[in-house]
């Protein structure tokens, strides 16, 4: 039978939800502690960034650039007047229908990226994949993204 919402959770639970805990709050400061002195940008800036690359024409509407970044419409508004300001990314009216914003990535933001790119990656390693094998990124991708929502 399966437990019930509020019974105690069993040590190999309460293990998972500390670390995952530890891990969501520790992590984020590491990859911004290297990005932000050799790229110049934060950890959300880089996710932005990176979110705009990878869209077509390097635009999407702000609602979208919130969802796939995991930021509230706030934050993301906040980031946004950021990288606005470094000349990184720009925002205006939507194209298609001329109601809400887009975000869109200019050429100083493609090339500030193109820098912080080969630092997260080192930071990752560092930080997350020397310390597994395959295998285990494989199931922890899996596992996370059922936990995110995303599968």
């Amino acid at each position: 039978m399966a437990p019930s919402p509020t019974d105690p959770l069993s040590p190999a639970e309460d293990a998972l939800l500390r670390e995952l805990a530890r891990v969501a709050l520790t992590l984020p400061r590491v990859f911004a502690a290297a990005l932000g002195p050799v790229a110049g940008v934060s950890l959300s800036e880089y996710h932005a960034l990176m979110h705009l690359s990878e869209a077509p024409d390097h635009t999407l509407r702000m609602n979208e650039l919130a969802a796939r970044t995991g930021l509230s419409l706030g934050a993301v508004t906040r980031v946004m007047r950021a990288l606005e300001a470094q000349g990184l990314a720009d925002r205006r009216r939507a194209a298609a229908d001329g109601r809400g914003q887009e975000a869109f990535l200019t050429d100083a933001g493609v090339a500030r990226l193109a820098g912080a790119i080969p630092v997260h990656r080192a930071s990752a390693r560092r930080e997350i994949f020397d310390r597994l094998d395959p295998a285990e990124v494989a199931v922890l991708a899996s596992a996370l993204s059922r936990i995110g929502g995303g599968a």
